[in-house]
């Protein structure tokens, strides 16, 4: 359980988060969901938090400012980012302490994925301030939705090493996990990120999401040795890349093995007992393995 951090007054009283300019905010930190692409894809309640809260915390003030101009908002920005975390998390804190409303935004999407707005947020829960989502826009989510592959379950494995020995021991970890799983990479290095993953995963159905919600969107699917041999002759696109890859590919049965062993295995015993035990064996369907012995049965 979380508790809100409030000032006191100068008579040692604490006063009510809520203030004026504020509407409905009370103090502590929000992470608040920015659009990817198109700066439609923002909800009212984080249009509500940016007009009224103390201060925004953005990975790049820049980017922040132009999506703030588009709203006709307002507000006090500072950074906090990868190089600046360690000093701008007890600047943060501080503010908290002192009942502000303190919004967490990165350049797109949802903060805490591939961002240290993790770390932010595991020190406000230490220091027992109050901390608010709202929730919207994400690539991972938005890949997904589009990528056509199995969405039950789905891994985000951020952005792979730059360096292909790396890459290849990450992709080696990710190989036998049992999800579509989700990357984020540079464009620079799309054709070449593909080709390794086909090398490693094998050549599994993969779709590439790009520029998601922007005027030139565009999600590319086929096998990875093909859209490796795609962007390795038509260059680097431009934008942003998400990439998605299907679970591993069941393996087929091996047909002629089951029949060896169903052979062997018929004239001593029972159907149900020769299936179940070969199903065993090999991690075929039971289903498919009895079926196929009442064949050989019959035709005997």
């Amino acid at each position: 359980m979380t508790r809100e951090l409030k000032p006191l007054d100068a008579a040692g009283k604490s006063p009510t988060s809520l203030t004026p300019d504020r509407g409905d905010l009370a103090a502590g930190l929000y992470i608040l969901a920015t659009p990817i692409g198109n700066a439609r894809d923002i909800t009212l309640r984080a249009l509500e938090a940016l007009k009224g809260c103390d201060v925004i915390a953005a990975e790049d003030t820049r980017v922040t400012s132009k999506l703030l101009s588009i709203h006709g908002i307002s507000k006090p920005l500072i950074a906090y980012n990868d190089h600046n975390g360690q000093q701008m998390r007890p600047k943060i804190l501080a503010r908290l302490a002192q009942g502000e409303v303190v919004v967490l935004v990165s350049d797109a999407g949802t903060p805490l994925v591939s961002d240290p707005g993790y770390k932010l947020v595991r020190e406000v829960i230490t220091a027992g301030a109050n901390i608010v989502v709202l929730p919207g826009p994400s690539a991972v989510l938005a890949g997904l939705s589009l990528s056509g592959l199995p969405s039950a379950r789905f891994l985000f494995a951020g952005f792979l090493p730059s360096r292909a020995g790396e890459r290849k021991s990450a992709l080696e970890e990710l190989k036998s996990v049992d999800a579509t799983l989700i990357f984020f990479e540079s464009a620079q290095r799309l054709a070449e990120s593909l080709a390794a993953m086909a090398e490693v995963l094998g050549d599994r159905p993969c779709a590439m999401a790009r520029e998601l919600t922007k005027l030139h969107e565009e999600v590319r699917r086929g096998s990875l040795t093909e859209l490796a041999a795609h962007y390795e002759k038509a260059g680097a696109p431009r934008g942003e890349v998400t990439l998605l890859v299907a679970p591993p590919l069941d393996a087929a049965p091996d047909t002629a093995r089951i029949d060896a062993a169903l052979k062997a295995a018929l004239p001593f015993m029972p159907v149900k007992a020769a299936a179940d035990m070969i199903a065993g064996l090999t991690d075929a369907p039971r289903k498919q393995i009895y079926a196929r012995a009442l064949e050989l049965k019959d035709g005997d």
